[in-house]
């Protein structure tokens, strides 16, 4: 799967296939309007485009949902129990429990937060929580705090197309609720290739 191309200027790579919420995760608010705290839109300001290439360099991990944007190929395995997200993108991978589990009361934090799943319908319901504060929602340098949930409703429109839907929330970030919604496409006869980080 790769997220739906578009046309959006990556930094530093300038025209890519990207979703334009790679680039800026609240690109559908217009200049000046976006949802954020005011320690936010501050903590944006002081990142900066050196900051962002700075980020690059140290190869930090992706989290959800920029892990999910970015215009490279990942490979979804389904059990019983569990699905897996395979990327290419730092040879990352992501696990979201279907089991029936509910998230632990104590959560070590990680890159990719911790995830539940379970079905309604044909609509797979996933609800992440259990975020480090270090990675970035978007390319742009929207950060994050711990408090970050993220709600993503998959559904498989038909054999080549998934339709994603994401909420955040993070009250130390946004005013409120921010959803996207965009489009996975299949890649048919591809696999994920072993990818570290370019920088290392």
């Amino acid at each position: 799967m790769q997220a739906e191309p578009g046309r959006s200027e990556v930094v530093g790579l300038g025209d890519s296939p990207t979703s334009k919420y790679f680039r800026d995760i609240l690109a559908d608010f217009k200049p000046g309007e976006e949802p954020l705290t005011p320690e936010a839109r501050q903590t944006l300001h002081e990142t900066g485009q050196l900051a962002v290439h700075l980020r690059n360099l140290r190869c930090l991990p992706n989290g959800v949902p920029h892990v999910d944007l970015l215009p490279e190929p990942f490979k979804i395995i389904q059990t019983n129990a569990e699905i897996l997200v395979l990327f290419e993108v730092g040879t990352n991978f992501r696990q979201i429990y279907t089991d029936g589990r509910k998230p632990p009361s104590h959560l070590s934090s990680t890159w990719s937060g911790y995830s539940v799943g379970h079905w309604e319908g044909n609509i797979l319901v996933v609800d992440t929580l259990g975020f480090k504060s270090g990675s970035w929602l978007d390319m742009r340098g929207h950060g994050h705090s711990e408090d970050l949930r993220v709600e993503e409703r998959f559904q498989r429109r038909d054999f080549g197309h998934l339709d994603v839907s994401m909420t955040i929330t993070d009250p130390k970030t946004f005013t409120k609720p921010v959803t996207i919604d965009f489009v996975e496409e299949l890649l048919p006869d591809t696999d994920v290739l072993d990818r570290s980080c370019p920088f290392m």
